[in-house]
């Protein structure tokens, strides 16, 4: 019966992907989705600005289930860190329930200041910091041993992905690691060859929160092979 049921299981997750799949390759049939030509061409997707922050940008915008650090200068009993609640919302001393979803970092510790000042503290030096990333996640899936939805803590790398998604299966296609994203409203793809990237002879793109990332699985199992084979060159950003 455990038999059974495990077949059963094995069978529901390889419809999925299956479905999953031919979405994807629906979107490249209909024009929803293309290939760009190279990685200038492939920016952060429209719901990201991970980039911004690591470039020291300030303009990332906190979601539910990020942590900041946050410090108030000389009031160690004022500074803590603390996860950002599923409304937005982390409660603070003195201060209460304050929404910092969707503001940045910058936004965050002005806000902060003045209600500090307002009641409590003569000119306070508040500064926030996003120590972990939560609210930004890729899905993963395919030929991978450990498929699913993973959070980005730090700026994160396709091989970095498939490491943190348990490596590519045996079945897996080298050749063919695929990332779907949105950018300026439009559904872009890029396929990328692991053996190039791992041997340093190809870029190894940065990932970012709502890609796709979809491992193709070798020989007649693969779902993407026409796909994959229609592009000359593996490893850069190409234009459908």
């Amino acid at each position: 019966m455990k038999s059974i049921s495990h077949r059963i299981l094995l069978a529901l997750m390889c419809l999925g992907l299956v479905a999953c799949a031919s979405d994807n390759m629906r979107d490249v049939r209909e024009g929803r989705a293309r290939m760009v030509t190279t990685m200038e061409d492939l920016p952060p997707p429209d719901s990201s600005s991970l980039e911004g922050v690591y470039q020291g940008v300030p303009d990332y915008r906190v979601g539910p289930s990020d942590v900041l650090d946050i410090a108030v200068y000389q009031l160690p009993e004022l500074s803590r860190t603390m996860r950002v609640n599923t409304r937005g919302y982390v409660s603070l001393p003195l201060v209460g329930p304050m929404l910092v979803g969707g503001k940045t970092v910058q936004e965050i510790e002005t806000e902060l200041t003045a209600k500090l000042a307002e009641d409590f503290l003569q000119d306070p030096q508040v500064t926030v910091f996003v120590s972990e990333y939560a609210s930004q996640r890729i899905t993963i899936e395919g030929a991978v041993k450990s498929p699913g939805i993973l959070s980005l803590s730090n700026k994160t790398t396709l091989l970095q992905a498939i490491v943190m998604a348990g490596g590519v299966s045996e079945t897996a296609n080298p050749r063919g690691i695929i990332i779907f994203r949105t950018i300026k409203g439009e559904r872009m793809a890029a396929v990328f060859d692991l053996r190039e990237i791992r041997g340093g002879n190809a870029p190894d793109p940065q990932v970012y929160g709502d890609d796709l990332i979809v491992v193709d699985e070798s020989g007649s199992k693969s779902a993407y092979r026409t796909f994959i084979q229609s592009i000359p060159v593996l490893g850069f950003f190409r234009p459908f």
